[in-house]
């Protein structure tokens, strides 16, 4: 049997007429095409993609469809055809190929029969395309002298082979790499806690991040609860929750203010079943501080009633900032919080929670009972990408120079000087192929990761913000090459808000003979004075990156290891 007659009995299966076969027709510049009908799931619009970098240029990206991820390809770079830019009238191709992939076409055409007889092998067809991605070609349909026939599997494997193979090896090695952090996090040096510092009426407090769930917007709508304390702002949902909300300035005694882009919701864990909302100014960042660095709460504050909120008072930039370390257990039993409480549990019995409790149901119908995780999200290239924030050691500003190091790898910008020790500096942008910037911006970090011992930076674009996602929004992400899906096997989908965050593994980054260079430029003498620590403003836009206050850099204090915290909550666009 002919690889055209082969092609037909598939293409039969759905037909009454086993004599007759479908095919969707679409056109790529002049020329007509078609796939069997039953290998076409769907043809939609063509969607906006988050670009994936270590691939094929064929690959435009990855679209969410109807919660789905699944990659889009252009079939112009498929075929060899010279690329264009998308119209009005192109059309993707959803095919099903292990799982479902989109192919991009300039316009769809119609559907048509085509009788066995009718098809002509693909060896005896004059084309400038590779014949073996054709299932055969019909002459005289529809208006057009030729159509090729193309087999969808050959086109997709030329490139994308991969996409529908197994990934069990894939998810064993990252088991594997999430044991060995775990292991890393139980080797943490104790005598060091990590806080999530905000700012009320323009001081700076602090809570435990241990007992920070999350941190999210001030949403547009927040139910009242009658006759409640004048602390108490209301109730909202919150993942499927009842949430009650506070306001730190109220309960400080201070004057209320509009909320306004910066003011947030953290979100404090005062039990293992009880959480509530505390409304504050604006976060500012993660600190990571010795405790020789935290003193005693002074005596005189504890007159006025005040006895128990403080628990510590930490001492940064020598002494030239003050962050006042609340206490989770003495909030716990103030009346205002007590009150929340109890509001939610009376809402909870008197059947108000509905909607909040079918949401429960669907989401443990669908198996969402991993382990959150939280991010530090940054941008390259306009696209969203994620580290979890335990491989992130602090983030800097760039110096105003790299110190260069003579035969190194191009994506290696140098050397800078942290706090006396060498720290090497990639151009990730560089590292995952991509164009390196032609001129740097204040928005520019150095996200300080750490690699099999080996502390070094990598530049990225800009860091927007830490956020906690629950397991079962983390996703496999096709595997469109060897290198991308050791680097970037996971992807974050954000289905309600439209949104896909590229998971990087940092271990992934350098192999092991890089990280060994890197361990020998760890030894070279210090270069260049250091760079200053990054501290979040107290004004800025939420997509703005952070900058020191007033536009001056702060010193670097030894104790301190900071990453960027959540500033952009909601409102975001993928």
């Amino acid at each position: 049997m002919t690889q055209a007659a082969e092609a037909i009995d598939v293409a039969s299966e759905r037909t009454d007429d086993g004599e007759r076969g479908q095919y969707v027709n679409f056109t790529i510049d002049a020329e007509c095409f078609a796939f069997p009908m039953q290998t076409v799931q769907e043809i939609i619009r063509v969607p906006e993609t988050v670009a994936v970098p270590l691939t094929s240029r064929s690959l435009m990206g990855l679209a969410n469809l109807r919660g789905s991820v699944i990659p889009v390809l252009s079939l112009r770079g498929l075929l060899g055809l010279t690329e264009k830019e998308a119209t009005d009238a192109s059309r993707v191709l959803v095919i099903d190929h292990g799982r479902p992939v989109g192919l991009v076409v300039d316009r769809v055409a119609s559907v048509m029969n085509v009788d066995r007889t009718d098809v002509e092998d693909a060896t005896n067809i004059k084309t400038t395309l590779d014949t073996d991605v054709l299932a055969g070609a019909v002459k005289n349909q529809q208006g057009w002298d030729l159509v090729l026939l193309l087999d969808a599997s050959k086109v997709l494997d030329g490139e994308f082979g991969a996409i529908a193979a197994s990934s069990e090896a894939a998810n064993d090695t990252g088991s594997a790499r999430k044991a060995e952090d775990r292991g890393d996090e139980d080797a943490a040096d104790d005598s060091t806690r990590q806080l999530v510092s905000f700012l009320v009426d323009g001081q700076e407090y602090a809570f435990p991040i241990a007992r920070v769930e999350e941190i999210v917007r001030v949403p547009d709508s927040i139910s009242q609860v009658p006759n409640a304390d004048q602390d108490v702002f209301g109730l909202i949902n919150l993942r499927q929750r009842l949430l009650p909300l506070l306001g730190l300035r109220r309960m400080f005694g201070l004057a209320d203010t509009e909320l306004g882009e910066d003011t947030r919701i953290v979100v404090v864990r005062l039990s293992a079943t009880q959480t509530v909302g505390m409304i504050v100014d604006k976060v500012r960042e993660v600190l990571r501080v010795r405790q020789a660095d935290l003193d005693e709460v002074p005596p005189l504050l504890f007159q006025g009633g005040t006895d128990g909120e403080f628990e510590a008072v930490c001492r940064l930039d020598e002494g030239k900032r003050l962050v006042s370390i609340l206490s989770v257990e003495a909030m716990f039993h103030h009346p205002a919080v007590q009150q929340g409480l109890a509001q939610t549990q009376t809402q909870t019995q008197t059947g108000d929670t509905a909607v909040i409790e079918a949401d429960d149901a669907a989401d443990q119908a669908a198996g969402a009972t991993q382990d959150d995780i939280q991010l530090v999200v940054f941008r390259l290239a306009e696209e969203e990408y994620g580290v979890e924030i335990n491989s992130v050691q602090e983030i800097i500003r760039l110096p105003d120079q790299f110190s260069k190091v003579p035969k190194t790898a191009a994506f290696i910008d140098g050397m800078v000087n942290l706090r006396g020790a060498v720290l090497p500096v990639v151009d990730l942008r560089v590292r995952l192929g991509m164009d390196r910037r032609a001129d740097r911006d204040d928005r520019q970090r150095i996200m300080v990761l750490n690699l099999g011992g080996a502390q070094t930076g990598f530049v990225v674009d800009s860091v927007s913000e830490v956020l906690r996602l629950q397991g079962s929004e983390i996703e496999e992400a096709p595997r469109m090459s060897a290198e991308q899906a050791r680097m970037m096997g996971s992807v974050a989908n954000l289905k309600k808000q439209g949104r896909m965050i590229l998971l990087i593994d940092p271990r992934c980054l350098l192999d092991k003979g890089e990280i060994e260079h890197l361990h020998q430029l760890d030894k070279t003498p210090p270069p260049a004075p250091p760079p200053a620590p990054v501290v979040l403003p107290t004004q800025a836009s939420p997509t703005a990156a952070p900058a020191d206050p007033g536009g001056q850099q702060t010193p670097p204090a030894d104790p301190v290891r900071k990453t960027p915290v959540e500033d952009d909550a909601g409102g975001r666009t993928s």
